[in-house]
């Protein structure tokens, strides 16, 4: 039986869609947050997760929430993605970022924080893409079959504020 590509990343992705990942915010709920306090290095809230939902804004200012994979480095969020989509559109009108530990299909991990996104350097690029696909594997290199027509890749930092 042969598959089409769609059929094929759908699968992929499906099969993790019971990871153990994608429930780490819950299972890990003390040791971020110990006794309801605020964590002590926010940046940590998202390191047992696969995906974050990434809010940013239109020009009219209406929020836009979409689901990503990320990594994490020297303190801030990297995103890796295509430059045509909305969300690297949307970014260059607007800096103001929110993000928040998800699941796959966006539902909620956790509490949202604020952040400024940024472009990142060829430098940062190279280095997001090898993190990304470490942490996602073939996963990450199926994606990039499927979105060949949406530009060049780019990735952006999220700093927390």
């Amino acid at each position: 039986m042969s598959l089409s590509r769609s059929e094929l990343l759908s699968k992929v992705l499906s099969d993790n869609t019971n990871n153990s990942d994608d429930d780490a915010y819950d299972n890990n709920k003390d040791r971020h947050y110990g006794n309801k306090s605020q964590p002590v290095d926010q940046i940590s809230i998202f390191s047992n997760h696969k995906y974050i939902n990434l809010e940013t804004y239109k020009k009219d200012g209406k929020a836009v929430v979409t689901p990503v994979w990320f990594t994490i480095d020297s303190g801030k969020i990297f995103v890796v993605t295509k430059s045509e989509t909305g969300k690297v559109k949307r970014l260059r009108n607007n800096q103001a970022v929110r993000v928040m530990p998800s699941g796959m299909r966006g539902q909620p991990k956790g509490e949202w924080l604020n952040g400024k996104g940024k472009f990142a350097t060829p430098e940062e690029l190279e280095r997001a893409l090898k993190q990304r696909n470490k942490k996602y594997g073939l996963q990450a290199r199926l994606a990039g079959l499927f979105s060949a027509s949406r530009g060049e890749l780019v990735a952006f930092s999220i700093t927390l504020q």
